[in-house]
């Protein structure tokens, strides 16, 4: 057996480890040393969603898979279920060596990205500067300040992927085979399959250049068996994660996501996806992928306001305009952005990486550039969104699922995970090579197209406009103090950005590794690379992005709260302040509300159709005093007995005529599609007549009973028991929302048809008499899927312990 050479073999590794761990220790300092938390928004209002269910966790040590506290109900899968994947799970502790939640997804996006350009052969402390550039790129930490956890979570473990499958192309097939499973188990664990399907783009062009490559060199019969070896690992890896797709795809159908139910304007009923305008909202500039080079192009963040700022133009313009009215009205437009986004950070991914990425289109092996230069054309063109509507449409329409998926700025992750992966490889292959004649001939042209690029835009830059079009109707004495902040913001970026080229464009032309020594060499790359994205990050993640737990005020308790909290029954709440952008009201309540990305698409049908608009009504009512709340159908039907509009024990508005959680209905009316079905809810009396569609489900008639009643006796996140006593056949509805798929109903033990009433409602057919009804939570999709994950991520495991070992043992033969 080979003896390890500890100096080559080990050392390189303990070193990019230690300084992954200091880099991470000093940039997130105030949780190590200050006990103190990241503020993210988005994590807060999962705080808020998830608390009833973390609860009965922690009270039944059973999950909770069906949320009662938002939007009035929906499968927990999205929100907080615990699945039984607990390989995959100690193997992300340990790669993070057990970092605090959610940094940790910082460090681990150093490990994968250093693992993977192992993979590729770059050396270590090279590699050391690659992965820096990649868990540093404001991309990263604009995400993480946001609360979006499992998206970077998600992208930390898309370079893990990739090098178990350039391993495998690279004659280590079983290496390979290990890696790619325990990565793509731990990619998709995240659960955020927009970057999965992002990644996925990135293995396909790569897939593509290597097939065109092995049958070139008469390889096709070995491309082929390397597919086979990477289908299993994915089939092993995606078996990790069954309970939770299974779940997810089954809820897809009947979110947002899904088909549409009514026929608009916009859609018909049977389109599926999202539409148009809302997928496509934050959508990018042509220009505005060069914040990839100068973050400071279009100005910035958009929450960066100049007026803050007493040196800036527009602060002194304000000053001097000796009207206050008039300044304290302006200060709402001194955004430094200027873009078109409406809300805006940029994503950076550092000067020197960019120049390194235009070096290593000059020297790296052409299959990486075949491969990566298309990666990141393609991530930038699909970034414009609504700004190339004749490309970006087109996939919107054709592409298999990309109408699922919102945000096309998030695209950009792809440039980002390109840039210094071809970089190092340049870099790596002219060290391979030496810097000669021919060689430094290329780096001239490389620093004359970066450093040129900032030399134009310093000369022509100015000749932007530096407005957005609605600012063209403010004063000019304010415009001109605006455009000359942003001119000055932009300019001071392109010179920032050009220094550190230069700087990198010395070092390499002049090999300053041989005037020194290598290990110096390395240090200053490494060094520049983490200051030149720490110092931009810093813009997007300052010491204010830190607070102490007990500073958090959004939880406590407050005087409304305490009042509604009184009324022991089951009932909703109706938080008026921003009821689809806060959980917070979750936290305490049963709420109508919520935050989540992935609502249940009739629940939004009826938002949008009924509940906005008769909110409207309620409104003028209140503020007139003349409000009947027996005309409030749909918050009735909801079960809204308390409507609540600020904190304090005034501001809550009671319901008395909440119809409940279940009544019998004296009338059905029955249609023939979605539409009608909400149509005419939105003008019944739900509380005695109810409306089913009879395209999709049959229901008898009626005879209303008015001593008829129900009550919900027993309930928990799985299970509603209701007894009810009726002198007739009835139908019986429930204030909660219909979703077959889980879903059982059993009246005296024995299962009924679940009906679909006032298009989002549960019903069933009651016999006349007294009876036991029960709702059970079964899905198919946690039950079952819960085990296959169980198997495979122990398959996962044991995968890559046996790839490893056999490997290290291989490698020492």
């Amino acid at each position: 057996m080979k003896k390890i050479n500890f100096t080559t073999q080990v050392l390189p590794h303990l070193v990019a480890v230690g300084v992954f761990l200091v880099v991470t220790v000093f940039f997130f300092s105030p949780v190590f040393f200050d006990s103190k938390t990241i503020s993210q928004y988005d994590i807060q209002q999962w705080e808020g969603s998830s608390k009833a269910l973390r609860d009965y966790r922690d009270k039944t040590g059973e999950e909770g898979l069906w949320a009662d506290a938002m939007f009035s109900g929906m499968p927990a899968y999205l929100i907080n279920t615990h699945w039984s994947n607990g390989p995959v799970s100690f193997l992300k502790r340990a790669l993070s060596l057990s970092l605090p939640h959610p940094i940790s997804n910082i460090f681990l996006a150093f490990i994968c990205y250093y693992i993977m350009l192992l993979a590729f052969r770059v050396r270590p402390y090279l590699a050391i500067g690659g992965a820096i550039a990649f868990g540093l790129s404001s991309y990263m930490l604009i995400g993480l300040g946001a609360g979006h956890n499992a998206r970077i979570g998600a992208i930390a473990f898309m370079p893990l992927v990739m090098a178990g499958i350039h391993l495998a192309f690279s004659g280590k097939k079983i290496l390979g085979f290990g890696v790619t499973t325990a990565g793509l188990a731990l990619q998709l664990k995240e659960n955020h399959l927009q970057i999965t399907y992002y990644l996925l783009f990135i293995v396909l062009v790569y897939g593509l250049v290597r097939l065109i490559e092995f049958v070139k060199e008469k390889r096709t019969v070995d491309f082929f068996k390397t597919i086979g070896i990477l289908v299993a690992a994915a089939v092993i890896a995606v078996g990790s994660f069954v309970g939770p797709m299974w779940a997810v795809t089954e809820y897809s159908e009947y979110s947002i996501r899904g088909k549409a139910q009514l026929t608009t304007s916009v859609k018909k009923e049977g389109d599926s996806g999202l539409d148009k305008e809302y997928a496509f909202r934050y959508s990018y500039g042509i220009l505005e992928p060069m914040t990839l080079l100068i973050p400071n192009f279009y100005g910035g963040s958009s929450s960066n306001y100049l007026v803050q700022d007493p040196k800036s133009e527009v602060y002194n313009a304000l000053s001097r305009s000796g009207d206050q009215q008039t300044a304290n009205q302006l200060a709402q437009f001194t955004s430094a952005y200027w873009g078109i986004n409406p809300l805006n950070a940029p994503y950076y991914g550092g000067a020197i990486i960019f120049f390194l990425f235009v070096l290593g289109i000059a020297f790296a092996d052409k299959k990486y550039v075949w491969w990566l230069i298309p990666v990141v054309i393609f991530g930038i063109v699909t970034s414009w969104g609504d700004s190339f509507k004749s490309f970006n449409y087109f996939l919107f329409d054709y592409l298999p699922a990309y109408n699922k998926f919102r945000s096309v700025t998030f695209m950009m992750i792809m440039p980002l995970f390109a840039l210094p992966l071809l970089g190092m490889l340049g870099l790596e292959k002219l060290f391979e090579t030496g810097v000669d004649k021919a060689a430094k001939k290329k780096l001239l042209i490389v620093f004359g197209a970066t450093g040129g690029l900032c030399v134009v835009l310093l000369l022509f830059g100015s000749m932007m406009s530096f407005m957005t079009p609605d600012e063209s109707q403010l004063p000019s004495w304010f415009t001109g103090a605006l455009a000359d902040d942003r001119k000055g913001l932009f300019r001071s970026d392109v010179f920032r950005a050009l220094g550190f080229i230069i700087a990198a464009f010395v070092v390499i032309y002049f090999e300053v590794w041989k005037k020194l020594t290598p290990i110096a060499f390395y240090a200053f790359l490494i060094l520049m690379i983490t200051l030149d994205l720490s110092i931009v990050d810093k813009r997007f993640f300052p010491k204010e992005k830190f607070q102490r737990k007990r500073e958090s005020t959004l939880f406590a308790m407050t005087a409304a709260d305490q009042e509604i909290l009184k009324d022991k029954s089951y009932y909703r709440v109706y938080n008026l302040q921003g009821t689809f952008e806060e959980a917070r009201t979750s936290y305490f309540h049963n709420s109508i509300g919520g935050y989540h990305g992935v609502k249940m698409r009739r629940y939004q049908d009826m938002y949008d159709t009924c509940l906005f608009r008769e909110t409207n009504a309620f409104i003028r009512d209140v503020q007139a005093g003349k409000a009947d709340f027996t005309q409030y159908s749909v918050m009735n039907m909801l079960n809204v007995k308390y409507i609540v509009f600020g904190p304090d024990r005034t501001n809550i508005i009671p319901n008395p005529s909440a119809n409940g959680n279940a009544w019998f209905v004296n009338e059905v009316v029955t249609v023939n599609s979605p539409t009608e079905e909400i149509q005419k809810t939105c003008g019944v009396n739900t509380r005695t007549t109810a409306v089913v569609d009879a395209s999709k489900f049959k229901v008898e008639p009626v005879k209303g009973d008015t001593a008829a009643t129900i009550q919900l006796t027993d309930y928990n996140p799985n299970y509603k028991k209701y007894e009810s006593q009726s002198a007739e056949n009835g139908l019986a509805i429930f204030s909660e929302l219909y979703y077959p798929k889980g879903w059982k109903a059993f009246i005296d033990g024995k299962e009924t048809s679940i009906i679909c009433a006032d298009y989002i409602l549960r019903a069933l057919q009651v016999p006349a008499g007294k009876h036991t009804i029960e709702f059970k939570f079964e899905p198919a999709a946690y039950y079952t899927g819960n085990k296959i994950t169980m198997i495979s991520s122990w398959l996962m495991l044991v995968t890559l312990v046996g790839a490893v070992v056999w490997s290290v043992k291989k490698e020492g033969e």
